[in-house]
């Protein structure tokens, strides 16, 4: 049993469904959140900047004598994992493998389409989770550059026209390809699960964050890292950016009233 906090960063509100199904499936674990809102996106950067900003927002969390770290940003996961767990002392996962597990389990006709960041699609990560797992598979990458602008922005209200026209354009390559399964490869995406979906009804949506946070349970389970059930769990807020928008964000994130603890913070 360890009640210390599980820290959890992104490159801004995406990772809030992380934290959204944390709260859900482990209620009694509490959360050390770190959104780098004023460096946002992550996706446009190259893998150098990214992997420099991944230190410091670990960095950061291992502040907080957390006992596990997320990585719930999808770029970071897909390009920077490696050698974040080569420098973590605590276990640490990320969105990629978890996502490419649960589409290999639900795909039927073996075509996995992948909705990222630029950064994402270009690093290959996820056909190279996918095809450890299913060398057979046939991915197809599709990158999204406007969905974190616009989820940042509070343009997820199902069947948003912004957000529809947008995942219309995105999604053509996709029926073509003939994909019955769609990883919503950032955790940005999740919120867009229903504007998406309206699209391709047809098809499997997989969601990173609570792919993630299952794997996350598994393995707090396997090394006795749970929180006991007795204990009050806890949520602390850090960003970058603005406290306020974070605020406005994170309720229709979190699908409940945000009255958690916001503190801005620099990290270079």
């Amino acid at each position: 049993m360890d009640n210390r906090p599980i820290g959890i960063f992104d490159s801004g509100v995406g990772g809030l469904s992380a934290v959204r199904a944390l709260m859900r499936r482990c209620p009694q674990e509490s959360i050390v959140y770190l959104g780098d809102e004023a460096r946002m996106p992550y996706g446009t950067r190259n893998r150098e900047t990214i992997l420099r900003y991944a230190r410091e927002d670990l960095a950061f969390v291992l502040r907080h004598d957390v006992k596990a770290v997320l990585v719930a940003c999808g770029t970071v996961s897909a390009t920077a994992l490696e050698d974040l767990r080569r420098e973590c002392p605590v276990p640490i996962l990320g969105v990629v493998d978890p996502a490419a597990a649960e589409a290999v389990a639900a795909t039927r006709n073996g075509k996995i389409a992948v909705l990222g960041t630029a950064a994402t699609i270009r690093s290959g990560a996820f056909p190279r989770a996918i095809a450890k797992l299913c060398p057979q598979a046939e991915v197809l990458g599709v990158p999204c550059p406007m969905f974190v602008p616009l989820v940042e922005n509070g343009y997820i209200k199902p069947g948003d026209p912004a957000a529809t026209l947008f995942a219309r354009e995105y999604l053509e390559p996709v029926r073509a390809f003939g994909a019955d399964v769609i990883i919503l490869g950032c955790t940005h995406f999740p919120v867009l699960k229903a504007t998406i979906g309206a699209l391709v009804p047809q098809t499997v949506l997989i969601d990173t964050a609570k792919s993630a946070v299952a794997a996350l349970e598994a393995a707090l389970l396997k090394k006795g890292l749970c929180a006991g059930e007795s204990g009050e769990s806890s949520q602390f807020y850090f960003v970058t950016g603005g406290k306020e928008g974070f605020e406005g964000v994170a309720e229709r994130f979190l699908g409940e009233r945000f009255d958690g603890e916001v503190e801005v913070v620099t990290l270079s």
